[in-house]
């Protein structure tokens, strides 16, 4: 009988064409949060923000990955229009907002929220590096995770902004630690 692999280990982080590879789980605009279950292979319901919150950006995941809290890494994907829960967007990445988050006492762990812009984006075309963009709208995204993380007892804190290049060695520590955990 032939076992069913995951989208988790289905998917490579990187395409053919070296497009990072990204699942979402949140639309813009949406007030709910979708976590993929790798068990049933299905998205189920894993929190709602509360009134008058939303995602900013389609938020998701990168397959194949695995990050210091035990999830695959995190992404915010720009693009023109909301996408759909579960939808694979081939993305440049662009960059990423290092963080660390603490529940309750806990330790601080490493939490990072790669930036990446849809491979077929107008609007973000011209977007090369987290550079590019406002610094305002950095600073409003940062905002949006303390205060999401917040709601649930957790405390997200930013301590730096990664380029391209650095995010790109977030996803590839991200690929080996995955890959070790396969091992075991």
């Amino acid at each position: 009988m032939a076992t069913r692999r995951s989208v988790q280990s289905r998917l490579s982080a990187f395409d053919e064409t070296d497009c990072l590879t990204t699942v979402v789980e949140a639309t813009r605009g949406s007030r709910n949060k979708f976590k993929y279950d790798p068990k049933h292979d299905v998205f189920m319901l894993h929190g709602v923000l509360p009134a008058g919150s939303s995602f900013p950006f389609d938020f998701g995941f990168v397959p194949s990955t695995r990050g210091d809290d035990g999830d695959p890494l995190d992404v915010l994907i720009l693009m023109d229009e909301p996408a759909f829960v579960g939808a694979v967007i081939p993305c440049r990445l662009i960059g990423a907002i290092e963080a660390e988050q603490t529940e309750a006492d806990e330790v601080p762990e490493r939490n990072d929220r790669l930036l990446a812009v849809a491979s077929e984006s107008h609007s973000y075309r011209d977007i090369q590096s987290i550079d590019d963009l406002p610094a305002q709208l950095v600073e409003e995204v940062e905002h949006f995770w303390v205060s999401y993380n917040e709601v649930k007892g957790k405390r997200f804190t930013p301590i730096g902004r990664a380029n391209p290049v650095m995010a790109r060695r977030l996803v590839t520590n991200g690929k080996t630690a995955r890959r070790r955990k396969s091992r075991r």
